[in-house]
């Protein structure tokens, strides 16, 4: 069974709120919303996957994130292992650098849909308080 890393971002803001952006038209899943992020290439630690996918897909740079909790998820296309990071800091003016759309969101107002399978593991875990929120 072959199995894609994958690094995942987290965005949180102090107030409690969180980005998704939407799979960008010619992947598996366009149109649905994800954490963003991206797979980890030959070498890559995760913390490495991040920032490059961070720049290439929204034109920002990690200042301050910590390793969260890793799963596993089987779509049709491929197994999937997914390395999630909160993000607290970052600079640079967000953009969808490869055409996507973009919201904050919150667990008691989600506004957007459909969302990918491997976003509800992480929505259950936003629902804890073990959050590393920086004021």
């Amino acid at each position: 069974m072959n199995i894609t890393d994958v690094a995942v971002a987290v965005f949180i803001r102090p107030d409690r709120t969180f980005l998704l952006s939407s799979r960008p038209i010619g992947k598996p899943y366009a149109g649905f919303w994800e954490f963003p992020g991206g797979k980890i290439e030959g070498g890559e630690t995760v913390h490495d996957a991040l920032v490059r996918e961070l720049i290439e897909e929204l034109n920002v740079t990690i200042t301050h994130a910590t390793p969260w909790f890793t799963f596993m998820m089987r779509y049709t296309h491929a197994n999937v292992r997914l390395h999630c990071w909160q993000v607290q800091e970052w600079h640079g003016e967000m953009r969808g650098m490869e055409g996507q759309a973009f919201q904050w969101q919150s667990l008691d107002a989600l506004t957007v849909s459909p969302t990918l399978p491997g976003c509800v593991p992480i929505f259950e875990a936003l629902g804890q308080k073990d959050w590393n929120i920086s004021s």
